[in-house]
């Protein structure tokens, strides 16, 4: 008939995290009743892809050792807003025009102005990401003439890279 809100208590039993929920005590014989729950559960990021919960209606006046339950399993999908941001440091760059590329160059200035790319991949949320794979693809040739000497590549906070085989290949 109408609608009243649960008093429910979590609890742990034999390992197993357990919300126990009072529904009506006394209830009437043959009483039908219907239960919406609405769970909030953290630390689904190792859970795998899908959770199960066991529910069970138990009554403390009936005479029967088995009572009702049923398993309901919930997919479980991880969400998560990655972002990448990136900089050129200078922002412009602008060769002189008397400048030349001198080949077999040891010295940093003959094959170019230094121009440093930084990128940074941000995790928005709401859930944590693991085993993400970025790909970066750099134009550092144009026809057969070099656009862009790649110098060097490194990473900070705890990731693996793994470069083009063309890094500095004149040894600067």
């Amino acid at each position: 008939q109408g609608q009243e809100k649960l008093s429910c208590n979590p609890k742990k039993e034999n390992g197993t995290h357990v919300v126990l929920c009072e529904l009506g005590n006394p209830m009437k014989a043959g009483a039908r009743i219907t239960v919406d729950m609405e769970l909030s559960v953290s630390g689904l990021e190792d859970m795998g892809d899908a959770i199960t919960f066991h529910l069970q209606l138990r009554s403390k006046n009936s005479p029967s050792p088995s009572n009702a339950s049923v398993t309901v399993t919930v997919p479980v999908e991880a969400e998560a807003e990655m972002e990448l941001r990136g900089n050129s440091l200078p922002a412009t760059t602008v060769l002189p025009t008397s400048w030349h590329w001198v080949e077999g160059s040891q010295r940093l200035e003959d094959h170019g102005i230094k121009v440093e790319h930084v990128y940074e991949l941000h995790n928005k949320g709401p859930g944590t990401v693991t085993g993400i794979t970025l790909s970066l693809a750099i134009p550092h040739l144009l026809g057969d003439r070099v656009l862009l000497y790649l110098l060097e590549l490194g990473t900070e906070g705890g990731m693996n890279c793994s470069h083009h085989p063309a890094l500095n290949p004149a040894q600067v």
